[in-house]
């Protein structure tokens, strides 16, 4: 299925009169109380799924029945060391699956997005031209500092991403290779990004893409074949499995022909020593040729989990069910004139669970900490591993400095920070709806309790 199939599926379900598409997928955490600085506890609301998504119950669960089992992967000649290899690559076949790969693909296991795209960026060929968008978070933004980086400035409607890419790659060396490397779903505003057709336009003149995925996959079906992207990468934890695994998928050849991104056993086929002292090394032409070292196999089969969990819970109910939390919420902002909510590409844009604002007369950190302290929930501020992007956004509205938790500004920069509430399968509606409540709030009567900087962030001043 598609994004956009997706969408229109959700769509359907937002404007209809009926309750709730359905029920929170059940994750660890959803009963934990946390204290109050003003008195009391309540449960915890976990509206930060964007950095870290809370694990499924399913995916603890099955964990916790392979943990008894656990041993050595692809080194043994035990009982347990082949029954985890067999999961292991069992693991990678799921998500193989997930993914949509195609014939020939290949699946590199990886500690995260970041780990992902540094080694895709390792195994350019000589000379590849790469061109970013400086709208990307930092893990698809900094990683091609090797190779020649042309980095396109932040679009403001879809087609007009794909308009600035067909003409940055028209200019272009039409004789050596290049890639295009793109987010899927944005990591500040939430935003679906025009993967098919930029996919389209990079093929057309000759380049090949990468999607980080991160954000996309645990909202939507990401199909590699579909989308018609050469890889695909994304972070286990995105997608509520923890144990720090990430995924590299896609196309084998500049995978196989790059030196291994570690050098070790487990990359090396054959080792000997040569009459000149030194040694002569035969690498695997398989994934494995960029897995050295002993795999996080729990990582692995935890990635695997979540995919079957998403997959049989179904995306056109998840989708549906999470856009109507993303209506209510940006209802409730929409009530609010001091909230500004951050957008390229407008309020109509199809976006996940991901909504990034600023409010007027505060800095974001307190307002953050307010949050937190005073309602117990629980989001991000700052710049969110995306300066540039959200530096453009912001580029109009800076906040004052000295306020508690303001951020240090640069010679000659505004101090420039915003908050973001991001939710996604396990989120319940009591923690939207006490969310939308608490910054009318916050913005009306004000925080109820002093606060201080205290090592570069804002926190409740309990000296008093």
């Amino acid at each position: 299925m598609s994004v956009s199939t997706s969408a229109t599926s959700a769509a359907a379900c937002v404007d209809s009169a009926e309750p709730a598409c359905g029920e929170p997928l059940a994750v660890l955490g959803r009963d934990v109380t946390v204290p109050l600085v003003t008195g009391g506890e309540v449960t915890y609301a976990a509206l930060d799924y964007a950095a870290s998504a809370p694990a499924l119950q399913r995916v603890w669960d099955d964990v916790a029945a392979y943990a008894p089992y656990y041993g050595s992967v692809h080194r043994g000649a035990g009982y347990l060391s082949q029954l985890s290899t067999d999961l292991f690559e069992n693991a990678r076949k799921t998500i193989e699956e997930f993914l949509g790969c195609r014939p020939g693909d290949q699946l590199v296991f990886t500690r995260s997005t970041t780990d992902s795209l540094n080694l895709l960026a390792a195994a350019l060929p000589a000379d590849c031209q790469v061109f970013v968008f400086e709208t990307e978070h930092h893990a698809s933004l900094l990683p091609w500092q090797d190779a020649r980086v042309t980095y396109l400035n932040a679009p403001r409607t879809p087609q007009q991403a794909v308009e600035t890419l067909e003409r940055a790659l028209a200019d272009r060396d039409p004789y050596g290779p290049a890639l295009v490397c793109v987010t899927g779903a944005s990591n500040v505003t939430g935003e679906l990004w025009p993967v098919k057709e930029l996919a389209a336009a990079a093929h057309a003149h000759g380049a090949r893409i990468v999607l980080d995925a991160a954000q996309l996959a645990p909202h939507h079906p990401v199909s590699v074949s579909e989308l018609d992207v050469d890889w695909v990468a994304f972070s286990g934890h995105k997608i509520y499995a923890p144990f720090g695994s990430g995924v590299l998928a896609g196309r084998a050849d500049w995978l196989q022909e790059a030196e291994p991104y570690l050098a070790g056993g487990g990359a090396s086929k054959a080792v000997a020593r040569r009459t000149d002292g030194g040694v002569d090394v035969e690498w695997h032409t398989t994934a494995a040729r960029h897995e050295a070292g002993s795999p996080n196999v729990i990582g692995a089969y935890s990635i695997a989990s979540a995919c079957k969990a998403l997959t049989e819970a179904g995306f056109d109910s998840l989708v549906a069910r999470e856009q109507q939390l993303i209506a209510k919420v940006r209802a409730g902002l929409a009530e609010v004139p001091e909230v500004k909510v951050l957008s390229l590409f407008g309020d109509d844009a199809p976006r996940v669970g991901v909504i990034s604002f600023v409010v007027e007369g505060w800095n974001s950190s307190h307002f953050a900490a307010a949050l937190s302290a005073e309602y117990g929930i629980g989001v991000r501020d700052g710049l969110f591993c995306a300066h540039p992007l959200v530096r453009t956004l912001l580029g109009s509205d800076p906040q004052e400095q000295g306020e508690c938790g303001a951020p240090e500004a640069a010679p000659g920069e505004k101090s420039l920070n915003a908050i973001r509430v991001s939710f996604g399968a396990g989120t319940p509606d009591e923690h939207v709806e006490r969310f939308v409540r608490a910054v009318g709030e916050l913005v009306r009567d004000g925080a109820r309790w002093n606060y201080r900087t205290e090592d570069g962030r804002c926190v409740p001043d309990t000296s008093a």
